[in-house]
């Protein structure tokens, strides 16, 4: 293609997004093209396969691809300040994503719930989908997890949508409408993808809230909470929290000397009986309950997956315990925030496995949880010197070079401790991404396991 030429489309990145995109825009009888800053991006072969007419360049972007196009659905892995796309848009053209072309295909015929936050949101997300299932509703789940969203559209017949959003996604979605929806939690995230601007990075959050039937709250963060109040166009606000809640929101109460999951004056269930580990998943399992009464899903089947319910892969995953110790892999806490609250919520002490790409957070919010809840902490990776700045000597700091190495420092420190009346556990929450060490949050948490199941079977009792 060159300046001569215009096309309807542009997909910017491929991937498994990209795909989807395409899919969607060949079944609609689109004109389109595709361009990748990668030599050999994912699912490449795929696409030539499927889509050998279509024009596509990959590696370096080319200006001519952009200010020619009509319209570019840039891949969420692809910042919209990018200059190429940046200098498109002041040419005329529409800068959308795969869940703004999602949101117009299916208007109002369909409830959709949408779930954001820096923390949880994939946990809300199974969660509620296993909810509606248990209820009966043919339920359509994915977006940032899982299944593209354009691709739930192949199914037939489906009552509900159900997505995972980031904040990248949310940009590029103004059409998007809810029947329910929740910005779950904000902290430190992608801020290089923000100007190292909190506000910024959460602001692109609250996007969630327009055009959404039934608000739902955080009343335990403030951002949440501020930009539930912000919005003017819902019908109803729900707040949760891990307080004592006021009629028709949810929150917690004090029962015969137990804590319960409440509506109002309802008790709901003893938050005992919810399996995962954490005051965090108590918060999350609030919001799913708000958001899936929204969505018309029956409380008695939400309960029973609660009660069920054990968690998902990498996300504080309880792998097997050996010699009096606990091993969890929480990979996917690729934040400070989800670090906090994995480390935070595990009972007795803890040696902290952590490190990798910071993308400019602070770390200093983990000081006094690891002062608090740590035996020791090991690190690795590109940004594991800021870690330890900020832990100042109150535990132990053993640097490392790989995974196996980590895994087999942080055994022998966990067993030099290991108390009888008090769990000892070992948790892989490395507060940061994987890109300097491995191709993303599940390989390093397979990597994890891996260590692990060699340790355990190579003769730990010696």
């Amino acid at each position: 293609m060159n300046a001569q030429q215009s096309i309807n489309s542009v997909i910017v990145g491929l991937g498994k997004t990209g795909l989807s995109v395409a899919r969607y825009l060949a079944s609609q009888n689109k004109e389109f093209a595709v361009v990748d800053s990668r030599d050999n991006p994912p699912n490449a072969d795929d696409f030539r396969n499927d889509y050998a007419h279509v024009l596509y360049h990959f590696g370096d972007f080319k200006s001519d691809w952009f200010t020619t196009a009509d319209q570019l659905v840039v891949n969420p892995g692809i910042a919209v300040a990018t200059p190429e796309i940046q200098q498109a848009k002041q040419s005329g053209a529409e800068i959308i994503g795969d869940i703004e072309l999602f949101a117009r295909e299916i208007g109002q015929t369909k409830p959709i719930v949408a779930i954001t936050g820096s923390n949880g949101k994939t946990t809300v997300t199974l969660l509620l989908d296993l909810m509606a299932k248990k209820s009966g509703v043919k339920v359509g789940t994915g977006g940032n997890v899982g299944t593209p969203a354009l691709d739930l559209l192949l199914e037939d017949d489906l009552e509900l949508f159900i997505l995972e959003l980031s904040s990248y996604q949310l940009e590029t979605s103004p059409s998007l409408q809810t029947i329910s929806a929740v910005v779950l939690n904000v902290s430190e995230d992608h801020l290089d993808r923000y100007d190292n601007d909190v506000e910024k990075y959460a602001h692109s959050k609250s996007v969630i809230y327009k055009n959404c039937k039934t608000v739902i709250a955080n009343r335990d963060d403030a951002y949440s909470i501020r930009f539930a109040n912000a919005a003017s166009d819902y019908q109803t606000l729900v707040t949760f929290g891990l307080d004592k809640p006021e009629a028709g929101q949810y929150g917690i109460s004090l029962h015969a000397g137990k804590e319960w999951l409440a509506k109002g004056g309802d008790l709901l269930m003893a938050v005992d009986e919810i399996k995962l580990p954490g005051s965090h998943n108590v918060s999350n399992a609030l919001a799913v309950l708000a958001l899936g009464e929204a969505a018309g899903l029956k409380m008695a089947a939400m309960l029973e997956v609660l009660k069920e319910f054990a968690g998902t892969e990498h996300r504080t995953q309880w792998l097997t315990k050996f010699n009096g110790v606990n091993w969890y892999n929480d990979s996917k806490g690729t934040n400070v925030g989800a670090t906090l609250a994995a480390l935070s919520g595990l009972p007795g002490k803890t040696v902290l496995i952590a490190g990798g790409q910071g993308k400019g957070a602070d770390f200093l919010p983990l000081q006094q949880a690891i002062k608090d809840k740590a035996q020791a902490v090991v690190l690795m990776g590109e940004d594991a010197q800021q870690i330890a700045d900020i832990i100042d000597d109150v535990v132990p700091v053993i640097f490392v070079e790989t995974m196996d190495e980590a895994v087999a420092v942080a055994y022998k420190l966990s067993t030099k401790a290991v108390d009888a009346d008090e769990d000892m556990n070992i948790l892989l929450s490395p507060a940061c991404a994987s890109f300097d060490m491995f191709d993303n949050y599940r390989v390093r948490g397979e990597v994890f396991m891996a260590a692990v199941s060699a340790l355990e079977q190579g003769g730990t009792n010696d």
